[in-house]
């Protein structure tokens, strides 16, 4: 049977974004003697933002989805994380302890939760930890600061573009996305959204056909082919 430290291992070694790759037997050890499995329906919220924070948690199986959410009820997805990534990782080490953002199960999720005196603890006990938990802090920093610069420096056109070239170089050209959801991640509305896929030669591409960039499937969208949307960055 495979022990908490052995899955910890294989998911990692499955992922190129997991903080936990490089550490050694000993520190992995060391990390699955704190670590919790809990598992979550799709749908089902594991963290609240603003409350307070308990663990960091690194996900195994499933898709989570961290978030923002405006007093206006506007959502701003900071993130879609998968096994291997960890998420959470910040609040325990600051005076405050609060989640920074909401953290909800998009398939079933099965993942494992690190109390925060254990963190602590390990960080002080296991330097490669405490490093590689800075790596994951300094990539968390350049993934915001890139995001930062979307939102303040680019317009939805050419947030949109990126989006649909990132996915489709992520391989997630097939999947389903609604305008709602394609909004969340853009930092728009899911009006915008639409205008801005609508079929117009003062875009750039021209809907679903031709060298198209994404298809009507109903009330949803589905990226298709990735036309020349390049200069739509600019």
């Amino acid at each position: 049977m495979e022990t908490t430290a052995q899955a910890l291992r294989r998911i990692s070694l499955g992922c190129s974004l997991s903080a936990f790759a490089g550490l050694s037997d000993d520190a992995l050890t060391r990390v699955a003697s704190a670590a919790v499995r809990r598992a979550y329906a799709p749908g089902e919220t594991i963290i609240i933002e603003g409350g307070p924070c308990r663990a960091a948690y690194f996900i195994a199986e499933g898709q989570v989805r961290v978030y923002r959410l405006s007093p206006g009820g506007r959502e701003q997805v900071l993130a879609r994380l998968e096994p291997g990534q960890t998420f959470n990782t910040v609040p325990p080490f600051q005076p405050d302890g609060v989640n920074h953002a909401t953290a909800q199960a998009l398939t079933p999720v099965s993942l494992y939760a690190i109390p925060c005196g254990d963190l602590h603890r390990l960080v002080g006990e296991c330097a490669e930890l405490a490093l590689a938990l800075l790596q994951d802090f300094a990539d968390r920093l350049d993934h915001l600061t890139n995001l930062v610069e979307d939102l303040s420096l680019r317009t939805v056109r050419g947030r949109l573009a990126r989006f649909l070239l990132e996915h489709a170089e992520a391989g997630e050209v097939s999947r389903r996305w609604t305008q709602e959801e394609i909004a969340a991640h853009l930092g728009t509305v899911r009006d915008m959204v639409g205008r801005t896929l609508r079929p117009s030669p003062t875009l750039g591409w021209c809907g679903w056909s031709g060298s198209a960039s994404c298809c009507s499937t109903g009330r949803g969208w589905r990226l298709r082919r990735i036309g020349d949307l390049m200069r739509l960055l600019s």
